[in-house]
């Protein structure tokens, strides 16, 4: 990898190894709690919104359309009330042997660009734009931001 790129790459990397490390040794019950009175996003939704929103990243740097039978395994982004999607049931080991096939999309996207390209306009969202650098900052952001409502789960499990 070119050096900004690579090192861009090296915090997703990084924060994603310590997301999978906080999550390792969860019970299937773990995995699915919601919080006190079940009101909050469970750590399966979690890794499935992170890897959802992670693999449309990839296909925006890409240029290309994410397909749809990826958008069927891993969304949608939000349900018909506007909220993650209920997921319920499926394994961890599932959860992140999907995230790892994101992730290692995302590295052989990360091979393949430049410096220079960094600085690539795309959309995202509702027709915002940002650089690739910025989508790929955020990736490893947005890994670190659900670290801690994990680590707020965990320790609220423990507690109920």
């Amino acid at each position: 990898m070119e050096p900004v790129v690579g090192m861009l790459y090296a915090m997703v990397d990084e924060n994603y190894n310590r997301l999978k490390q906080i999550v390792a040794g969860m019970s299937q019950e773990e995995v699915d709690f919601k919080g006190p009175g079940q009101k909050y996003n469970s750590t399966a939704q979690l890794l499935r919104h992170l890897a959802f929103v992670d693999l449309n990243w990839v296909y925006r740097i890409k240029g290309e359309v994410t397909p749809i039978e990826l958008v069927k395994k891993y969304g949608p982004m939000l349900d018909e009330n506007y909220q993650l999607p209920q997921i319920k049931g499926i394994y961890l080991d599932m959860l992140l042997k999907e995230y790892d096939e994101v992730i290692n999309m995302m590295r052989s996207v990360c091979y393949q660009l430049t410096d220079k390209q960094l600085n690539r306009i795309v959309e995202y969202g509702n027709g915002k734009k940002a650089t690739i650098k910025w989508g790929i900052w955020h990736i490893a952001d947005h890994i670190r931001y659900h670290q801690a409502h994990i680590n707020q789960l965990r320790k609220w499990y423990i507690e109920y």
